[in-house]
């Protein structure tokens, strides 16, 4: 039987949070906040291919990262706190969890069994993710938009990725390198964002090379 924290029982903690989340009497702030995540990574709609995986993202923001203005805090926070209050300690740690992300793009550096290792190109850090099943097409060197979330002693993927073209990893690393230098009070959350526009329009505007959708020298659309 797997204890409290195993990555195996994570999904119910998640599911606590996403109705928390989600009541009826934050729906405006909900709305207010698909609003502003479109903002940041462009309006997909439903018959668009990223459709289910950006609507996972943006829950992801929402509930991860998105300060409420009629809280001040994240949903996880919120109810982290809530639980803190209410529950005995291994069960409120659980739900820390969710207030401990790391979100970022990363490298693909290593795929062995049940591991999947990822540089964060921002901090240069690596991270070594649970992963028990095999990602279908995932190869070392591929470069994606992940959450990774701390629970049970592991790091484990969240459901939201954004995939962006290994062509495109060396543009990537130049911009995070130009922002770093003559740019540093941008967040790295900033180049996500506009990581994920691209990538957008790389699904929209097929007649345009990878190159130019990547080039952070000419605005993205």
């Amino acid at each position: 039987m797997d204890s409290p924290l195993s990555p195996l029982s994570y999904q119910p903690y998640l599911d606590q949070l996403i109705a928390f989340g989600s009541a009826e009497s934050r729906k405006e702030d909900l709305l207010a906040a698909k609003a502003e995540y479109f903002r940041l990574t462009g309006e997909v709609f439903e018959d668009d291919k990223l459709f289910e995986l950006r609507m996972a993202s943006f829950l992801d923001f929402y509930l991860y990262d998105r300060v409420s203005p009629l809280t001040g805090k994240t949903p996880a926070a919120e109810f982290y706190e809530q639980r803190l209050a209410n529950t005995p300690p291994e069960e409120a740690n659980a739900f820390r969890s969710f207030t401990e992300t790391v979100h970022g793009l990363f490298e693909v550096r290593k795929l062995a069994k049940g591991l999947v290792r990822l540089r964060e190109l921002y901090s240069g850090k690596d991270f070594d993710v649970t992963e028990r099943r095999h990602i279908a097409g995932l190869e070392t060197g591929d470069i994606l938009e992940a959450r990774l979330i701390p629970f049970g002693g592991h790091l484990l993927f969240s459901a939201a990725f954004c995939y962006h073209p290994r062509v495109a990893l060396k543009s990537i690393k130049a911009e995070v390198k130009r922002r770093k230098k003559k740019e540093p009070e941008r967040t790295p959350n900033e180049l996500v964002w506009e990581c994920a526009r691209r990538a957008l329009n790389m699904d929209r505007y097929r007649q345009l090379s990878v190159e130019k959708i990547y080039d952070f020298e000419q605005k993205v659309l």
